[in-house]
């Protein structure tokens, strides 16, 4: 792609009495120009559909396996993440009858403040300039050899609902987050979609939030869309991620316990929604960023579903986040394998963790 950088300062009016400016710096190519030069080959998209209709199982009831969604919380190097990821593929064949393992490729990372590391997408080089025409493609690519090496498609969060359309034909699920969940754009975009799509709790902690989300993912809905007025059929595989809550205070509270679950039970039997399931962030909220406690928190869950029929016919796995390293350093620490955002467990406690989720099951 042209890499001469013009800039060009715009203004545009939008209505009358409001003008806007912005400094337009690149035309990106479209998804398909990048898809062209960047394919999944037949053989991959085979092994997508056959991945595809395995975890669709899970989330409906089909399949009484339990998801592990499992990964860096920002895939923020190519080599190191296709490292870690190609690891959990033996691991993943030794518990086949248990677990059904979902590689964590994060390529955008939410920041609260909007400063900071924003993910591989807009950042390819964390210490360097963004750059967006290089990041959609270290997106793509990232995705692809993830899945050549390790067998294994992946998650990623929908953060920015116009990335989409750069990696919609190679993720097996897709994480909505806590700040997006009450976003318009992306609730109707996951009505679109023919994945498991997870909707998490907003930070405030308003399970009525998450489950309006869920509401209007599985429904219909006619919207604009690239250009495009499109209708949606609905998604009946959109489903609540639990990754606990802040109050006003700033004191992180947990949502993970039984009677946490038994509260989104009684909602889901209230709800009239498809597919009842919720998946467990082990981390975030539900740590208090403590990111070694995250095995703890993955065991209580699985013994709260040993307590009720419900809610374990309800809990559909957990989201973990791990990776090569213990813990975390700042983007410019340039240590390999360690995590450049939320810190992570490293790959000795992620291995034996999934191990014991695989017996606990």
């Amino acid at each position: 792609y042209d890499s001469n950088r013009k800039e060009c300062a715009v203004s545009f009016s939008l209505s009358t009495q409001c003008h806007m400016s912005f400094t337009f710096l690149n035309e990106l190519p479209s998804p398909a120009e990048i898809k062209q030069n960047y394919p999944l080959s037949d053989k991959l998209k085979a092994l997508k559909k056959e991945r595809d209709a395995a975890i669709s199982a899970i989330i409906t009831g089909a399949d009484s396996r339990f998801l592990v969604i499992i990964g860096p919380c920002s895939a923020d190097n190519e080599d190191s993440v296709c490292d870690y990821v190609s690891r959990l593929t033996s691991i993943q064949e030794d518990v086949a009858d248990k677990l059904i393992l979902i590689p964590r490729v994060y390529t955008n990372k939410p920041r609260t403040t909007g400063e900071g590391y924003k993910g591989i997408a807009s950042q390819p080089d964390p210490e360097k300039a963004p750059d967006m025409i290089e990041g959609l493609i270290a997106m793509r690519k990232m995705h692809i050899r993830a899945i050549e090496e390790s067998g294994l498609t992946c998650a990623d969060e929908m953060l920015y609902p116009e990335n989409w359309g750069y990696v919609e034909d190679l993720l097996s699920y897709v994480a909505i987050g806590a700040r997006s969940v009450e976003d318009q754009q992306h609730r109707l975009i996951s009505s679109g979609l023919d994945i498991p799509v997870g909707m998490k709790n907003p930070t405030s902690g308003d399970l009525t939030v998450m489950m309006n989300s869920i509401k209007a993912a599985q429904h219909g809905h006619t919207f604009l869309l690239s250009q495009w007025e499109v209708r949606s059929k609905g998604n009946p595989l959109a489903h609540a991620i639990l990754r606990g809550s802040v109050n006003k205070y700033g004191r992180a509270l947990p949502n993970y316990h039984y009677e946490d679950l038994s509260q989104l039970c009684e909602l889901y039997g209230k709800s009239g929604l498809e597919n009842p399931a919720v998946i467990i962030d082990t981390n975030h909220s539900n740590s208090g960023k403590q990111w070694d406690q995250q095995a703890r928190i993955a065991k209580e869950v699985l013994h709260s579903t040993r307590h009720s029929g419900d809610i374990h016919r309800m809990v559909k796995g957990l989201m973990i986040e791990s990776y090569l390293l213990d813990g975390n350093q700042k983007p410019e620490g340039g240590v390999y394998g360690l995590s450049i955002t939320d810190a992570c467990i490293g790959w000795e406690k992620t291995e034996q963790l999934v191990y014991d989720l695989a017996e606990l099951r």
